[in-house]
């Protein structure tokens, strides 16, 4: 085996966009494809190395970006500020991930009949959407994300399989807007489950976040739990 990682480069009009793929060049065949959204800082290094851990799994992992390359946030307020536009206009933030989602299909590496999406918090959105707009990929994984629904697509009907693993205590998402997206889902006939752990804050997957003033709290428990159940999930949904 033997992981290999690029950078790619794609475009929303003027606006270059960078994601970071990775795969197990030791693996002939195309592989499945999964796109990985990113939290509210922008791609970072987490969610690359979210693509080669998927890499090493036999997939091909895609760390997309909806910022812009070179574009991220250093601190609460300037991820705050850059999340805002893209929650603000939902159409702009389905547009970015269905492009990188284009991109992902366009690589040689990918399996275009076996594609998936996962994201981390604000990436939990993206990967959400991804399936509410009917998007041809066959499951996609929110963890520790925002669950609000965007409000353009409610007449949709939602064929990939949804798995959403949420902190109990994440005080950006509480109970009541779990209660919330479960209608949402069963109005849109989708096969969805739901995993809630049960002492998880917000961001519970992110090593070193130590911010339970603000919700965000890593849990190591929750973060082992988490990624097995995605693993499973991925198998399923797969193969």
């Amino acid at each position: 085996m033997s992981i290999q990682t690029k950078y790619i480069e794609y475009m929303d009009g003027k606006e270059v966009l960078e994601g970071y793929m990775a795969w197990d060049d030791g693996i002939n065949s195309p592989k499945p494809g999964i796109l990985i959204g990113h939290a509210w800082a922008g791609r970072t290094s987490f969610e690359c190395k979210k693509a080669e851990l998927l890499a090493e799994l036999g997939y091909v992992g895609f760390a997309l970006d909806v910022y812009g390359k070179g574009v991220s946030g250093s601190n609460n307020n300037e991820n705050a500020a850059l999340m805002k536009p893209f929650l603000d206009n939902r159409e702009l933030l389905q547009r970015r991930v269905n492009l990188a989602l284009d991109t992902l299909k366009n690589q040689s590496e990918v399996d275009t009949s076996k594609l998936a999406s996962i994201g981390y918090c604000f990436g939990g959105l993206m990967s959400l959407d991804v399936a509410r707009c009917g998007a041809d990929i066959r499951g996609v994984v929110s963890l520790h994300g925002n669950l609000s629904a965007p409000g353009n697509i409610s007449d949709n009907k939602i064929t990939a399989k949804v798995l959403v693993l949420h902190g109990w205590k994440d005080p950006m998402v509480p109970p009541s807007d779990v209660v919330g997206f479960a209608e949402e889902m069963n109005t849109m006939s989708a096969d969805w489950q739901l995993h809630a752990f049960g002492s998880a804050m917000h961001a519970f997957t992110k090593t070193g976040m130590n911010d339970a003033e603000n919700g965000m709290l890593y849990d190591e428990a929750s973060d082992i739990r988490s990624w097995d159940s995605m693993r499973l999930f991925l198998n399923e949904v797969l193969g």
